[in-house]
Formats: structure tokens, C-alpha cells, sequence
């Protein structure tokens, strides 16, 4: 890798243009059997620990493959991992390979998480994965002048009983009478299925239990497929979208989303109603 990929003046300059730039031993997060006790004894020699419940750790721990002996790991401000590459599977020629790589997992690809996933996929006729779409703005603002917006983003299933949300803000204050707010979802082609709650905007998201809060949901949706939410609000309000993985897939797998959030406004002259 070193003397190939990583000697290429071109890769180089985009991995220092896009990206922190880091790595860590194997050995330091527990990976080599043989050597997990004499570093726990250096450490406690030397008056160090290392945290492997942060979220970066739980994030690169998450993403090896077995067996590999290097694995190059792309991930997001939010400690997700949004690609990832065994060395012994970039193939040839490595340098142009792993510059695409880094390309397609920028372009919301998710590289490595799937054999189909550098293939354009589709969901009901929407793209998913391809070159034109990237990772979107978590941040969501309809009004009479945009009255729909995309969101493309990513998943992680939490341990059973617990939340782990990605949470798209939605912000339709704009709309003084109200109106009627669409989610339309649909989930990638890899593991594992998703689950959607919309709460109020003022809400604090659960990390733990039931969503017993939500104002709607659609649980359980599997990969490859859509559900929509609906949600009839009298004024102008915000609102959280929590999406997540399903308490049935495997702790820590991850797969992408799309959702079009969309508001029909009702007439200006409806007559108001009391809740």
C-alpha cells in the first residue's frame, strides 16, 4: 500500500484536500489476540488507557473485515462508516483503484458494504448510489417556495432495546395554517432494514426503549424497499425525523436512506382548529 497507492502524488494530495488523515494499530484496539495482554500491561505500567467505547473506536472496531491485515476506513464527522477496504481486496492497479474508492464513498457509494453497491441501485426508480448523489445537509427547510427536498443519508442499527438515531431537522414554520407532511422512505440494497419515528421539534429523541413519543413511525422496513409517513399539523411547527436500524439486524451494520419530506399546505382560509 505504502509503495504503491500511497506514493502516488495525486492520492496524496486528495486524501489531504478531503480528509483527516489517521490510523491505529491493530494491536491497540484489542485485534491481535496474542498482544492484548502485554499492552493492557504496558499501559497500566505507563499510567495510560485507551477508550474503546468511543465512538470513533466503536466506529473502526465496527468496520474491519476478519483476517485482514490493514483496512482502510472511511469515516463521517458523525462516526459512521460510510466505506471501507481490506487492502488485500482493492485488486489492480491499486493506485487508481483506491483513488476511486476514496471517490465513492464521498459520493455516498458506501464502498465495501456490499457487492452491488458501486453499481447504480435503485429503490421504486430512485437512485440510491450513483456518481451524481452525495451525502445531503441533515438540515431540512420547506416553505411555499420549496415545498419538497431530498435527504440521501445513512443508518446504524443500535444494541437491542436501545436508539440510535440519525436525525433529519424539518423545519416547516413556514406554513402558518398548516398542512399535511409527507416522508416518503426508501432504504439501500444492503443490511439491515431501517425504522423511521417523526417527533415534534421540540422533543428530546429516546436513546433507549420504545419511541413511545413518536408522533408517526414506519418500523421494520427492509432493504430494497419504501413505506411513507403522514402527519397532519395545524400550524406552523419543526419536527425530527429519527431513522435507524431495526432491533432484528446485527448491531452496527449500517445502509443508506433516501426520504423526500414534502408539505401540502392547507388553504390560507381554512378555519382554524382548536387541539
Amino acid at each position: 500500500m505504502r509503495a504503491v497507492a500511497l506514493s502516488n502524488d495525486r492520492i496524496i494530495d486528495f486524501l489531504n484536500e478531503n480528509f483527516i488523515n489517521t490510523w491505529v494499530p491493530n494491536s491497540e484496539l484489542g485485534r491481535t489476540p496474542s498482544l492484548r495482554e502485554p499492552i493492557a500491561k504496558r499501559r497500566e505500567r505507563e499510567g495510560k488507557t485507551f477508550d474503546t467505547n468511543h465512538a470513533l473506536a466503536h466506529a473502526i472496531m465496527k468496520g474491519w473485515k476478519k483476517h485482514s491485515p490493514v483496512d482502510t476506513l472511511i469515516i463521517s464527522p458523525e462516526f459512521e462508516v460510510i466505506g471501507k477496504q481490506p487492502i488485500n481486496d482493492i485488486g489492480w492497479p491499486m493506485d487508481e483503484l483506491y483513488l476511486t474508492f476514496l471517490k465513492d464513498s464521498i459520493a455516498g457509494k458506501l464502498p465495501g458494504f456490499g457487492e452491488d453497491t458501486t453499481e447504480q441501485t435503485t429503490v421504486d426508480s430512485v437512485p440510491l448510489f450513483n456518481s451524481e448523489r452525495a451525502f445531503s445537509d441533515s438540515n431540512v427547510v420547506l416553505s411555499d417556495q420549496s415545498t419538497s427536498q431530498e435527504v440521501l443519508s445513512i443508518f446504524r442499527t443500535p444494541e437491542w432495546g436501545y436508539q440510535d438515531y440519525t436525525v433529519i431537522n424539518i423545519d416547516a414554520t413556514a406554513f402558518e395554517k398548516g398542512g399535511i407532511l409527507s416522508i416518503h422512505i426508501w432504504v439501500g440494497n444492503v443490511e439491515p432494514s431501517g425504522s423511521f419515528d417523526l417527533y415534534d421539534g421540540d422533543s428530546e429523541l429516546p436513546t433507549k426503549g420504545m419511541p413511545d413519543g413518536a408522533l408517526a413511525s414506519a418500523w421494520d422496513i427492509p432493504p430494497v424497499n419504501g413505506s411513507v409517513i403522514e402527519h397532519y399539523f395545524y400550524k406552523g411547527q419543526t419536527f425530527k425525523l429519527g431513522a435507524t436500524g431495526n432491533w432484528f439486524s446485527e448491531p452496527g451494520s449500517i445502509n443508506a436512506f433516501l426520504v423526500k419530506i414534502s408539505v401540502e399546505p392547507f388553504p390560507k382560509n381554512r378555519t382554524k382548529i382548536n387541539n
